[in-house]
């Protein structure tokens, strides 16, 4: 698969940028038929792990994720969250990145290597178009205060 890219400007801070798109809990709000469930206690740092589940009755899968990185934007420097996905069916990691405007605001890059197991590769640009809906969606409706 392909890695799926986003870049998205806000006129948010980078620091309320930030805690918006790191909310896991607000993460599976915006994803139609999927929750999200934590499962470290918080705050989140290098070691929280989170699922995000997604389905309807019995039919779920998940893409259960850990915080690799941890870096907050502070004092002008951006800030950096990756995670690696540890699920069954989903593998592959994603990073946030949010860099700070120097005339206000913050830029967002967006980055996900989405790999489902078992999905043959011709369609991976189905899945990649797909994606990049989804976040690109949830990215808009995550900065909403």
């Amino acid at each position: 698969m392909p890695v799926i890219r986003i870049v998205h400007r806000t006129s948010a801070p980078a620091a309320g940028a930030w805690s918006r798109l790191t909310d896991w809990k607000r993460h599976g709000a915006q994803v139609p038929l999927t929750r999200t469930i934590i499962e470290t206690t918080p705050p989140t740092r290098v070691g929280t792990i989170f699922t995000a589940r997604t389905g309807v009755g019995r039919i779920t899968f998940d893409d259960r994720m850990e915080v690799v990185v941890w870096r907050p934007p502070a004092a002008g420097s951006p800030g950096l969250v990756r995670l690696e996905k540890r699920g069954r069916a989903v593998t592959g990691w994603a990073e946030i990145e949010i860099r700070p405007l120097p005339a206000g605001g913050a830029e967002i890059h967006w980055r996900e290597d989405l790999r489902l197991r078992g999905l043959p590769r011709a369609l991976d640009p189905a899945v990649a178009a797909v994606g990049r809906l989804l976040f690109g969606r949830a990215i808009t409706r995550l900065l909403r205060p």
